[in-house]
């Protein structure tokens, strides 16, 4: 690769993206209990995948691998309808699902079998460089730096990393890297204070990615976003068949024998793997300055365009907060709340700190509903009160109700809600009848 014409001196035209969907996304359930992780609402209209597709087509990157596996039905419908490139480009969004072939017939074990099982295919693309990304994240990146960073060390495998704090540190794969920027060290998630002590990052090793580990972030934590080189890659899967996860397996083993490289990332970036940190994401993108906007005009996200009305808000008290297209607002009060695309809130409810999803249709774009289901209109009923919540898409919540989530709740699971950290989580299509109170 030798082009020299993008922002950071790099082409794309040799580098692919493989998306990979996730497991059963058990800590996100119940949302996952009817969807894949990347199919998760976010923001009132979008998808979690929405974020690396997006990044990818900011960064001049249009051939891209969506790996599924698990309640794979509405990610797939999604990208297929909303991720077109024209027919006079080489750009693709393909979606490779998990499948029984002569190899195999079992699931994928792992983020690096996943790949392996479709490693034939993937390597039908003329790409030198592969960009491994996570489905389930919430940043924004340009992929150029990352590949910039990985052609000047020459490596054979890059990780995008950032700096975190002591505590956080906990939850991540942590790198030690030398002054060159060569990860030395990969441990998982440590858990004792002698293991934090032997990996706490230099500091002249972000000052020479112009970073500074202020505010105790002087630890490294991998991002999930890795680069390879397809030889690399192809030798890898190939060869150790027992290297199923890249995070726990490919990473670690390769430092000894192959050259890999941290790329540092200094931007906002989440992983969106549990009921709390989506909650907590969600409430931050409805405050006044959030971390992450999706409508920058510079890198807007991308979602599946809907021919939607505006939003039609009467009488209603709104602070805080998102409001999707569609929606219908009537003398309700609602405070730091997201609510989401075709809501219908009605006169008299009060919504605080909660997400409502919205709904795939109007009431009479589906007469089918059940007996059961039309007692209760589709949406928020008159006079019920909702804090602390996520309201899933279709859901039926009657007149008077009250919905108080609190961190003192102990999980717990009842007729069409579920209580996850403190968090009261309305299932999908759920009907909650008048005078329910939960929490």
């Amino acid at each position: 690769m030798n082009a020299l014409t993008t922002t950071f001196g790099i082409s794309m035209d040799f580098v692919a993206a493989i998306i990979l969907g996730g497991g059963r996304g058990t800590r996100l359930y119940p949302l996952t209990a009817e969807r894949a992780k990347p199919a998760v609402p976010l923001g009132g209209k979008y998808r979690l995948v929405d974020i690396p597709l997006s990044n990818c087509i900011h960064s001049g990157l249009n051939r891209i691998f969506v790996m599924t596996q698990f309640n794979s039905t509405s990610l797939n419908r999604h990208v297929t309808d909303c991720y077109k490139f024209d027919n006079f480009s080489n750009g693709f969004v393909e979606i490779l699902a998990a499948t029984q072939t002569e190899s195999g017939d079992d699931w994928y074990q792992g983020t690096a079998d996943a790949v392996r099982k479709h490693l034939k295919h993937i390597l039908n693309v003329k790409a030198d460089h592969f960009l491994i990304l996570s489905g389930d994240q919430l940043y924004r990146m340009d992929y150029r730096s990352l590949l910039a960073t990985h052609l000047r060390s020459n490596a054979d495998i890059t990780v995008s990393a950032l700096p975190v704090t002591k505590e956080a540190a906990r939850s991540f794969g942590i790198l030690r890297v030398q002054n060159n920027g060569r990860i030395h060290e990969f441990v998982e998630k440590p858990s004792t204070d002698d293991e934090l002590a032997n990996l706490v990052t230099p500091s002249r090793v972000f000052e020479r990615s112009g970073l500074s580990a202020e505010g105790g972030r002087n630890y490294l934590g991998s991002m999930g976003v890795y680069l390879f080189r397809r030889d690399v890659l192809e030798d890898i899967l190939a060869r150790r068949q027992d290297w199923v996860d890249f995070g726990q397996h490919v990473i670690p083993r390769s430092l000894r024998n192959r050259r890999v490289f941290a790329h540092l990332f200094s931007g906002f970036w989440e992983d969106i793997g549990t009921v709390r940190s989506y909650y907590e994401v969600s409430m931050h993108l409805a405050a006044p300055d959030p971390p992450f906007e999706f409508h920058d005009p510079h890198q807007v996200i991308y979602t599946r365009a809907r021919h939607l009305p505006g939003s039609r808000l009467q009488g209603a008290v709104v602070s805080d907060s998102i409001v999707c297209e569609g929606s219908r607002i009537t003398g309700a009060t609602i405070v730091n709340c997201i609510v989401g695309i075709r809501s219908i809130i009605q006169r008299g409810a009060q919504l605080e700190r909660s997400i409502v999803m919205g709904a795939d249709y109007y009431e009479a774009d589906n007469p089918s509903d059940t007996a059961a289901s039309s007692a209760v209109p589709i949406g928020i009923g008159r006079n019920s009160r909702i804090t602390g919540a996520i309201i899933d898409k279709n859901a039926r919540i009657g007149k008077g109700v009250v919905i108080r989530g609190s961190r003192k709740l102990k999980d717990s699971s009842g007729n069409g809600y579920a209580i996850r950290d403190g968090i009261v989580i309305v299932l999908k299509n759920a009907v909650i009848p008048d005078g329910t109170q939960i929490g």
